[in-house]
């Protein structure tokens, strides 16, 4: 398999990073529920949000990766059967998608910075807080950051439903490309 996106499929960097970015964005929203019901009793209490931090920054570098990735290997063009509405809505998906996230991301960084304090990343470097002390700061950055979180896995949702229906209803070669098999 090729490293680079091809006119007729992604190459094995775009799948590494879609998917990887995929498991990541569903991990951290069943971690996100879970940690948020745990009692300050709970041996998970103070781990779980720091686990959902960690990978959180992390999926912010993967991100940015992915945006530079995209500038030096653009990904295959639309399929010719494709109508100008699913051209459109496609690449409102995917833009929602990208903002939706980077956006989500800068919630998390704005709820765990509030109190001034830098984000610890597994022990191996800290994100310090730029941004802290803002009236109502966590609690609108959480308020963003929950309901945002919840669009995101729906649309994510509605996305895999349409690989699904390109795949099955209009058997075309949308889900294989992303595969990294030819169209």
């Amino acid at each position: 398999m090729q490293w680079r996106n091809s006119a007729r499929r992604y190459g094995l960097v775009s799948i590494l990073l879609h998917w990887g970015v995929a498991l990541a964005v569903f991990a951290l929203f069943g971690l996100g529920l879970w940690m948020v019901g745990l009692d300050y009793y709970s041996s998970w209490y103070r781990t779980a949000p720091d686990i959902h931090k960690g990978v959180g920054i992390l999926l912010f570098a993967a991100m940015l990766l992915r945006l530079l990735w995209r500038a030096i290997s653009p990904p295959p063009p639309a399929l010719d059967s494709y109508s100008a509405a699913t051209r459109r809505g496609a690449a409102l998906a995917h833009g929602l998608l990208y903002a939706g996230l980077f956006v989500l991301m800068l919630s998390g960084y704005l709820i765990s910075t509030a109190d001034g304090r830098p984000i610890g990343v597994f022990g191996w470097f800290e994100v310090p807080a730029l941004f802290s002390g803002l009236p109502g700061q966590e609690d609108i950055a959480g308020a963003v950051h929950y309901w945002l979180a919840w669009a995101l896995i729906g649309l994510a949702a509605l996305h895999g439903a349409a690989a699904l229906k390109h795949h099955f209803i209009d058997r075309d070669a949308t889900l294989k490309r992303m595969l990294g098999r030819d169209a």
